[in-house]
């Protein structure tokens, strides 16, 4: 009786995958308990089917299968299904990429071709294929006891995968499958009630992993270490049912924990590793899992290559929503239709095996069909049959610790020729995390989370890299050095919180007799497991991915409730899609020394070092016309609901350490990343010792935000918007790609890590700032052609407040930092730094410097950039809000407080500084809401097909700025380190302050003649002496020895190509030319205000009663208050104003894209320009409320005109012609002795200055500046004009019309002539002069008065001043360039020298022979003038 029902039951599953199985024989061998089958072959086609992969399986057999039903105890010991030695090979579908390797399968795969053509829904094997009715009572019971406990004993599966040179296999020891009791314990149970429970383990023994290349051949040649090797793992099942009728259960949980999981990967296994992962994102967008031509019906139309999206599935935006289970079409207004030969996704990949995971049998007939919808139809309606709820879904994997470790391999040469290749593999990083969990609820295809977290997670450093020996066990260095990424806690600390609810937890419901209970609805969820939740239960990274599929009215989840049979011409109901991924990061800490950098760059190269081919191109965007526009119901429903894609990602307290190259081999690695040629490694690397102590940059930011939004459906709704004629801004929204970008608290500084291997506290360089960035993008811009208005990118930036601060040391030593690590110096052997600079940067508390120096700081406000493209034009806007500089000094005495020095402010008030006047008058205070520093506009047209296209906008406005150049910029410039003493004196500073010792352990001494703080610093020279390592201790660099000069090498590839006068031409022309296309058609408004600048002999400190950094209320408050003011030079600059052609003056800032009320069109209409310039002027201060004008206020007015001649086909170049006149206000200059002493003062501070910058500066670049090259001997390019004929100087016209060319334009230019071997500066300047050719340059100035006046006290006379006053009147010059001649043309009309006498309390008077000295004029003179100046310049008196 039992026989008949339980062997048709084996023999089902049994006749389904094995193939040429005789019923017969197994029937009679089951009948005796034992059946034996040998050499099995397996059904490939049934299997692809059950995997609906893009896969297919070359061969699989099963050397042995043994089936063992107990008749007699069938109700209390289980039935045992054991398979010896199961092998399977598989490979990528044809189609995909290769073709098959096997033809024996092509036959057995025409069978499932069919099968799946026919799309019927999938159903569950039947119990009892040749009768429909199953036995009611104890029958039924006992059947099913005997299903719910089958223990499967897999011994020795393998699993190969093949592709190209990738052999990737998976092999198994021990596979085990049985059903446990309430403890997880082995037993034979039953569904019994209240509980209505089943629980099942599945063990696995010595899992081991190998990735192996094989050769042309397909033979091995050598075999790699296994990536893992002998992993146990072990899973346990949990189901629980509604009823005891119940085909399928409610909640289905299954969850694999492993303890320890230790990943090996060499570099050669890299490359394969990471194609392996490809394959994996690939099959997860679908990008390789689309049909085969065969496997669609005859007749339908085409599939696009890809799968449906579904939840848990991000397809690509061109390939996604085509077979959603919702009216997709409806919405979208799809051209073809859903696709109903669509393949399904890996979420229902994976859903459609739940029945056959539970095991449950079902049986043929309405009531108990599980149905599965087909791809590409209805969710409810079209069903003939009532759904049945779907069942929630729990899979878990939990990893108490895993490790990752990389390997360098070494062949290694065998002494006989026919012997195997070896290979000796050397550990060089290692990634642990521990505490990992991968959590997935799913409900149907209506509801879908991922949770990822990991509670800690660190990388160290093994062994050696590159020949250096940094991490050897022998140098006995601490464990924390090793160390240089941290996240998260350890498991120690936090706990077993990661298996928080989980099989594996004593805690959870199921290991209490309580039935769980999940969370599945959206809103509920995101406010159960919030950033806060997540970061609690792990530490260091947190995943939660959430998709809900919810019906229009909101209230429910699609597939969740049953609902009767609608008419197929019934509207369906649109549904609701959302898509949310959160990540978070932990506290995470990254050291970046030279042992941690060259390890990573390595692996990176070594991933690099492959020429596999993309499993998919992207393929060009097509744009689909639209068969009918969208219907007001349709974008009703779209204006309510549009499904996006939302990731969030946060980092939380990032710091970042950069420290010091202790070697540098980048030279020899980062051409191999830059795709070119690796050059030789060095022959010998010197000894490593670490060194200590290490300075380093020190990045810390407290929270990093980023958020991108993407329509889920992007062709599609790119379609129906694109087609709309005035679109809403709701739909537009969503036609684009968003991107927000916030950082909170970002600051860097330097910090230095002791022998004790701590950082000391960070010296901030950039304070604490917060920024924010938002970028849209458009998506399929093809789509967007006729709608040249839409924008296609924008970008807005903003920074509130940043700062820069920093000593010479500081400075110093930051350049030396980055220079450790962009120059190399050929043999990885580190540069040396400054002792005394090392102890002036870190100084212990409480010991002051002998030199301090002054601070520098530098802030910007109010930062605001808008960046705006459209098909047409691209455009951007900004303000920058303020500009500060000023510097901070330490007080001269002890216990004084530190002065603050303003040197740079903006805005400022300058309108009124032109004079002194504004010293005795009330000034107001800076104001807070002052307009910004610097406002602008721009706008670039593209090169498209309509050459009518306006000219570039240009509007910028920059307001008043105040300088104070003061003296303590010099102070900060020459400041040195002071050298350090004696090695006596070190032990007594050692013995005094062992806390500084600690601190700056001497690393260099080096002689101030030998090279400059600052400079390349000379590296130690390696020693001739063999190293022992197992011999030599760990040393502390202390002292660079003697050694050759060593020129440090870039580690960037560039090009050493020695350029020729010829190149440097062209690229002078290419400059030219963009610089002419850039202006010809430019509409320019510019506003430059006034820059008042102020040049003092002594510091001007702030007073504390004075607004911080307010240079003019500085300067007044030491004008009125200080008896002792410093002697100041003012230089107020010009205001500048430039306007181009029939411009109209603009507010500078304009929303994007803006509109010019006069589009320039054609080329050089923009010209002529209109420049003026006014209120430039210069005056001292002198102290003691006593001020001196040098230069009054004086202005100009220019008109600069531009002209160009198109070369025809003849023609080889294109001409310029440059026209400029410049009309000048009368210009008046008076100067005393106080003021030439000032002068003197100030030149020669500034000089001395100078020459010492440019010795620094000098030695500094000795020793990184190239070699010149051999035969680069530096020739002038100009050779004497001797010889050449002049031009008739009737040529001249100085009286010419603006614009007008001159006669002498018609002078051929040719090569022909007799003088042509011979070539003049101007003809070298013309052929320098690019696409130009030809450069008419014609200049012209107006000045109608120059006045100089020289102030001297009477040597003579007590309280007498002499004055001197000279005046040229109506000066005119003009100076015209063309291409064979140059002519400068300048006229006076008068000039007059006088001298005046003045008593201290009277005016002036005229000096003798009525002041005049000097007189020249156009006219004639008078005789009894003539006479009197004949008296004039007898006189000694005037003349001494």
């Amino acid at each position: 009786m039992l026989e008949s029902y339980v062997t048709p039951l084996l023999m089902s599953y049994v006749n389904k995958y094995i193939k040429n199985l005789k019923p017969s024989d197994l029937q009679l061998s089951l009948w005796g308990g034992d059946v034996v089958l040998s050499k099995l072959d397996l059904k490939l086609d049934v299997l692809e089917q059950e995997l609906k992969l893009p896969f297919t399986f070359m061969s699989g057999h099963i050397h042995e299968l043994r089936i063992h039903v107990p008749w007699t105890k069938l109700g209390s010991e289980p039935v045992v299904i054991t398979i010896n030695t199961m092998e399977c090979i598989l490979k990528l579908r044809d189609g995909v990429q290769d073709d098959h390797e096997s033809g024996s399968s092509s036959t057995s795969r025409s069978a499932s071709d069919s099968v799946k053509a026919q799309a019927k829904p999938r159903r569950l094997q039947q119990a009892a294929p040749s009768d429909p009715d199953l036995p009611p009572g104890y029958v039924q019971s006992l059947i099913r006891r005997v299903v719910n406990n089958v223990n499967i004993v897999v011994n020795n599966l393998i699993l190969k995968y093949v592709e190209d040179d990738i052999v990737l296999s998976v092999n198994i020891t021990s596979a085990e499958c049985y059903t446990v009791d309430d403890a997880w314990e082995r037993a034979f149970m039953d569904i019994t009630a209240p509980e209505l429970v089943l629980r099942k383990v599945i063990n696995f023994s010595d899992c081991t992993v190998c990735l192996d290349k094989r050769n042309g051949s397909g033979k091995i040649e050598f075999y790699q270490d296994p990536l893992l090797y002998k992993c146990s793992f072990r899973t346990r099942l949990h189901f629980t049912y509604d009823n005891m009728n119940s085909k399928i259960p409610a909640l289905i949980k299954m969850q694999t924990m492993v303890e320890s999981l230790k990943l090996s990967v060499t570099d050669q296994q890299l490359p394969m590793f990471m194609r392996i992962l490809e394959l994996v994102i690939a099959l997860y967008y679908g990008a390789i899992g689309a049909p085969r031509d065969g496997d669609a019906d005859e007749g339908s139309g085409p599939i696009r290559e890809t799968v449906a999206p579904v939840p848990g599935m991000d397809v690509e935006e061109d390939n996604q929503g085509m077979a959603r289970p919702f009216s997709s079409s409806e919405l979208y207004m799809q051209p073809g239709g859903p696709d109903d030969q669509m393949d399904e996704g890996w979420v229902s990949w994976a859903w459609s095996f739940v029945p056959a995971i539970v095991g449950e049998e079902d049986e043929e007939g309405e009531d108990g069909t599980y149905h599965q919808r087909e791809p590409g139809s209805s969710p409810s309606g079209t069903q003939q049959h009532a759904q049945p709820r779907d069942p929630v879904v729990s899979i878990g994997f939990y990893c108490t610790k895993a490790s990752v470790t990389f390997k360098l391999t070494e062949s290694l040469s065998e002494s006989s020729y026919y012997s195997p290749q070896k290979v000796k593999s050397r550990e060089v990083l290692c990634l642990e995390p521990e505490g990992i969990t991968i959590e997935v609820l799913m409900m149907g295809e209506a509801f879908f989370d991922c949770q990822i977290g990991i509670v800690g997670c660190r990388a160290v450093c093994l062994k050696g890299i590159m020949g250096v020996r940094d991490f050897e066990d022998n140098l006995n260095r601490r464990e924390e050095d090793a160390v240089f990424f941290m996240c998260g806690e350890t498991l120690s600390a936090k706990g077993m919180t990661y298996l928080t609810n989980s099989l594996f937890d004593y805690r959870s419901p199921e290991n209490n007799g309580v039935r769980a209970e999940f969370i599945l609805d959206a809103t509920n969820h995101k406010e159960t497991y919030t950033e806060i939740a997540g970061m609690q239960r792990f530490g260091a990274f947190y995943m939660d991915y959430l998709y809900t599929m919810e019906n229009g009215g909101g209230k429910g989840s699609v597939g969740s409730q049953d609902s009767p049979a609608l008419a197929k011409e019934e509207p369906l109901t649109p549904v609701q899609e959302s898509s949310t991924k959160r990540l978070v990061v932990g506290p995470l800490e990254v050291r970046l020394h030279s042992s941690a950098v060259h390890r990573i760059l390595k692996m990176v190269a070594c991933a690099m070092d492959h020429e596999y081919e993309p499993y998919c191109k992207p393929e060009p965007e097509l744009v689909e016309e639209r068969r009918a526009p969208a219907t007001p119901e349709e974008l009703s429903s779209l204006e309510e609901f549009i499904p996006t894609r939302l990731t969030c990602l946060t980092l939380l307290k990032v710091c970042i350490t950069v420290s010091v190259a202790e070697f540098n081999l980048l030279h020899t690695l980062m051409p191999v990343l830059m795709g070119q040629k690796a050059p030789p490694a060095p022959p010998s690397v010197p000894a490593f010792q670490p060194v200590r102590p290490l300075p380093a940059l020190r990045f810390q930011v407290e929270r990093v935000n980023v958020e991108h939004t993407v329509p889920m459906y992007g062709p599609e709704l790119v379609g129906l918007v694109s087609a709309l004629s005035q679109p809403s801004d709701n739909l537009l929204h969503h036609c684009y790609a968003h991107c927000y970008l916030k950082v909170f608290e970002f600051q860097a500084g330097l910090t230095c890590q002791d022998a004790a291997g701590t950082f000391l506290p960070l010296l901030p360089i950039i304070p604490s700032f917060s920024t924010a960035l938002y970028g849209k993008l458009l998506q399929l811009p093809a789509c967007w052609t006729k709608r040249s208005p839409v924008p296609t990118t924008e970008c807005i930036f903003e920074l509130p407040h940043f700062a820069v601060q920093a000593t010479m040391a500081q400075a110093l030593l930051l350049q030396a930092l980055c220079q450790s690590w962009t120059h190399s110096l050929g043999n990885g052997t580190p540069q040396a730094l400054s002792e005394g600079l090392l102890q002036q940067v870190f100084r212990a508390p409480g010991v002051k410097s002998r030199s301090p120096s002054p601070t520098l700081e530098c802030s910007v406000q109010n930062v605001e950039l808008k960046l705006c493209s459209r098909a047409t034009v691209k455009c951007a806007s900004g303000t920058v809000g303020a500009v500060k500089v000023c510097a901070r000094t330490p007080g001269s005495e002890e216990g004084s407080k530190e002065k603050l020095v303003p040197l740079i402010q903006g805005p400022s008030d300058t309108r009124e500084l032109h004079t002194s006047r504004w010293l005795n008058e009330i000034r107001k205070p800076e104001s807070l809401l002052a307009p910004d520093l610097l406002a602008f506009s721009v706008q670039v047209p593209l090169q498209g097909d309509d050459c009518r296209n306006s000219g570039a906008v240009l509007l910028v406005s920059v307001q008043g700025i105040a300088a104070n150049v003061d003296p303590v910029v010099c102070t900060w410039l020459l400041h040195q380190p002071h050298r350090t003493g004696s090695r006596q004196q070190q032990q007594q500073q050692q013995q005094q302050a062992p806390a500084v010792v600690a601190m700056a352990m001497p690393l260099a001494k080096r002689r101030e003649d030998e090279v400059s703080v600052g400079s390349t610093p000379l590296a130690k020279q390696p020693s001739n002496q063999a190293s022992d390592y197992a011999s030599s201790p760990v040393k502390t660099k202390t002292v660079t020895e003697s050694r050759p000069l060593s020129i440090p090498m870039k580690v960037m590839p560039i090009s050493t190509a020695v350029e020729s006068w010829s190149t440097s031409e062209e690229r002078m022309k290419a400059l030219i030319a963009h610089a002419w296309d850039a202006v010809k058609r430019l509409t320019l408004q510019l506003e430059v205000q006034s820059c008042c600048v102020f040049l003092p002999n002594d510091s001007l400190p702030s007073p504390s009663t004075i607004i911080c950094g307010d240079i003019p209320g500085t300067v007044r408050s030491w004008y009125h208050n200080q008896a002792s003011m410093p002697g100041t030079l003012v230089v107020c600059l010009p205001q500048i104003s430039v306007l181009s052609a029939g411009h109209k003056y603009m507010e500078p800032l304009q929303e994007l894209p803006f509109v010019v009320s006069k589009p320039i069109l054609e080329e050089g209409d923009a010209f002529p320009w209109t420049i003026s310039l006014s209120q430039f002027s210069v005056y001292t201060l002198l102290g003691q409320q006593h001020s001196l004008s040098l230069l009054e206020p004086m202005g100009c007015t220019s008109t600069l005109a531009v002209t160009s001649h198109r070369p025809q086909a003849s023609e080889g170049r294109q001409s310029f012609v440059v026209c400029l006149h410049v009309d000048l206000q009368p210009v008046q200059v008076k100067c005393s002795n106080p003021q030439v002493q000032l002068l003197y003062e100030l030149f020669l501070s500034w000089s001395t200055t100078w020459a010492r910058l440019q010795k620094h500066s000098v030695l500094r670049q000795t020793s990184g500046a190239p070699e010149t090259p051999q035969g680069a001997a530096l020739t002038s390019p100009v050779r004497s004009s001797a010889g050449t004929v002049l031009p008739d100087a009737s040529t001249c016209s100085p009286s010419a019309d603006l614009g007008s060319p001159t006669e002498g334009d018609s002078v051929p230019a040719g090569d022909d002539g007799p003088f042509s071997d011979t070539v003049t500066l101007e003809q070298k300047t013309s052929s320098i002069g690019g696409t130009s050719g030809k450069v008419s340059l014609w200049m012209q100035w107006m000045l109608p008065k120059v006045t100089v006046k020289l102030y001297a006290p009477d040597s003579a006379a007590k309280n007498t001043e002499i004055c001197v006053i000279a005046e040229m009147e109506d000066l005119s010059a003009s100076v015209d360039v063309q291409d064979v001649y140059t002519k400068i043309k300048c006229k006076v009309v008068s000039f007059n020298m006088d001298h005046y006498r003045c008593r201290q309390g009277q005016d002036w008077l005229s000096g003798q022979y009525e002041g005049l000295i000097l007189q020249c004029k156009e006219t004639a003179v008078s005789g009894r003038g003539c006479a009197e100046r004949g008296r004039l310049w007898r006189s000694d008196l005037i003349l001494h």
